[in-house]
């Protein structure tokens, strides 16, 4: 197979067949040499809109492939051999007891389906409810303010992604071909195909729901059971080796094997493990406020008077407090949605469809927290992250305070706005200054402001401001050797939640890291 890269094909050419002839006059080759074309990788080029390139790397089947290469000396034209990602059982000891999975987002998931795979038929718990019921929970919640604990946009099957745009882009470097595998399965699992080759892959809320569905039935197919509505309340350890989990306070469950793939809103289970002496430190995270702008604004930004699709941005900006301030998940298309978990505490995320159709454009803008801001035990990240959560509930009384730019520059009540937010929730015009640390405030404003030096209308004084985005990336990392063990032989800490991840990508593959662990120990249950 050879690899061809820097394939540029204008805008409005974008086709295979302008594709196939780019790549054959790339390769001196005759069209009708070339057996097979892939997409591999494609990317925009917009830096000299409107004049707009699809840029693509492709791999492509040739006849005379040897001769090809011989005569083609180029770092854009390579042999590649495509490596097929496989785990396998090596592992001598015999298991006991089924091993356990807690939490079914990105990690749980991916590591109940590749342990499913291998024949160690895992148990999964879930302290929500299954994605059918799920939806119900948080339409209710959306709607008429009925907060259901244990199942909503932070906790049930699926995880918090499922209420997210779904981004799949990641920043991990991918020889294992784990990145790949996860793709694949998605797609297998009724995910669009595209994710495999696009710069920056999306699922969308929607289509994820689904494909987590199909991925749930194919596990209990392969052996795995599922146990939604369960929460892991305690755990038994003797002589530092685990014996046993308690759920719902009152079930002991016998295991040799827990994965803890519990995600960073699962605040009640940090304190249980804490009390159990499972080492854990503080770690950073970021703090700050949901912006909404036209979603025609950004585009025309990013790609001139083109329409392509919904267009994102990524931005960063050292305050002159040296504070970081970022842009997060940013969400085209898109809504602003209540993501609360814990009663009299708001917290906002952003969500996607799959089409991305909405006229909104939202992103966290947030500023980086040190464990210096908040002290030095691994609990005191999470109280940080109350205290202004408890703050934004009551400046919006129970609501999404919501705040335009120049009135939150001016220290001031909005009391209209210029253009319609797409937010799932109800809202409510609050001053934010009042809920923040100075410094966030003065971070927030300075960074906006310079941001509309790279977007033209950034800070515009009716883009529409929403707090508080509080759950960024967990607080907390659960300390964890080479081999994926904590300090008590057995707990297996994965995934964002535990601090070894950030997004959808990166927790799945922690996913088939630990199942690669276990893999080279134990013997599968078959």
């Amino acid at each position: 197979m050879i690899r061809v890269r820097q394939i540029k094909v204008l805008y409005n050419e974008n086709n295979i067949d302008n594709i196939r002839k780019k790549v054959s006059k790339k390769l001196n080759i005759k069209e009708e040499i070339i057996k097979n074309i892939k997409i591999n990788k494609e990317s925009i080029d917009a830096r000299k809109k409107p004049v707009i390139y699809y840029i693509y790397e492709v791999d492509v089947e040739v006849l005379n492939e040897e001769l090809i290469l011989r005569k083609n000396k180029s770092n854009d034209i390579l042999k590649i051999d495509e490596k097929e990602y496989k785990i396998k059982v090596t592992g001598t000891e015999k298991l006991e007891r089924r091993p356990i999975i807690v939490g079914s987002g990105p990690a749980g998931l991916f590591a109940a389906y590749y342990l499913s795979i291998l024949g160690y038929k895992p148990l999964i718990i879930e302290r929500g409810e299954k994605i059918e019921d799920r939806v119900k929970s948080v339409e209710e919640f959306w709607n008429k303010g009925i907060l259901n604990k244990n199942s909503n946009v932070q906790f049930g099957e699926g995880g918090a992604g499922t209420f997210s745009d779904g981004k799949l882009n990641t920043l991990v470097k991918d020889k294992e071909g784990r990145c790949k595998e996860v793709f694949k399965i998605f797609v297998e699992n009724g995910a669009d195909s595209n994710i495999l080759y696009k710069n920056k892959p999306h699922i969308g809320t929607d289509v994820l729901r689904n494909v987590i569905i199909n991925m749930r039935n194919k596990i209990i197919k392969m052996g795995g059971t599922f146990r939604f509505n369960t929460t892991l309340t305690n755990i038994k350890v003797e002589d530092k080796k685990l014996k046993s989990i308690i759920v719902n306070d009152n079930e002991e469950i016998k295991t040799d094997i827990l994965i803890l793939a519990i995600g960073h809103s699962a605040r009640d289970t940090f304190h249980m493990l804490y009390e159990n002496n499972i080492l854990m430190n503080p770690k950073p995270f970021a703090i700050g406020v949901r912006i909404t702008h036209p979603q025609d604004m950004i585009n025309k930004s990013q790609y001139g008077s083109v329409l392509i699709d919904a267009a994102s941005y990524k931005l960063t900006y050292k305050a002159s407090n040296n504070r970081g301030v970022y842009s997060f998940c940013m969400c085209p298309g898109g809504y602003i949605v209540n993501a609360s978990s814990e009663e009299k505490r708001l917290a906002i995320n952003g969500m996607s469809n799959h089409s991305r159709d909405t006229k909104c454009a939202n992103s966290a803008i947030v500023v980086t927290i040190t464990p210096e801001d908040f002290g030095k035990s691994p609990m005191d990240g999470i109280e940080f992250q109350r205290n202004l959560e408890e703050k934004a509930y009551k400046l919006g009384s129970g609501f999404i305070p919501v705040q335009l730019f120049k009135d939150y520059k001016e220290n001031k009540i909005s009391t209209k706005f210029n253009f319609e937010p797409c937010i799932k929730g109800n809202y409510k015009f609050a001053n934010l200054n009042l809920i923040f640390p100075e410094y966030i405030n003065e971070s927030l404003k300075e960074a906006i402001d310079y941001f509309n030096t790279k977007i033209d209308g950034f800070n515009r004084d009716d883009a529409v401001l929403a707090a508080i985005e509080s759950r960024t990336s967990s607080p907390i990392r659960i300390e964890r050797d080479e081999f994926f063990n904590s300090n008590v032989k057995g707990i297996y800490p994965i995934g964002e939640g535990a601090g070894y991840a950030g997004g959808i990508t990166t927790s799945a593959i922690d996913g088939l890291k630990v199942v690669e662990i276990i893999a080279t120990k134990y013997k599968s249950c078959d």
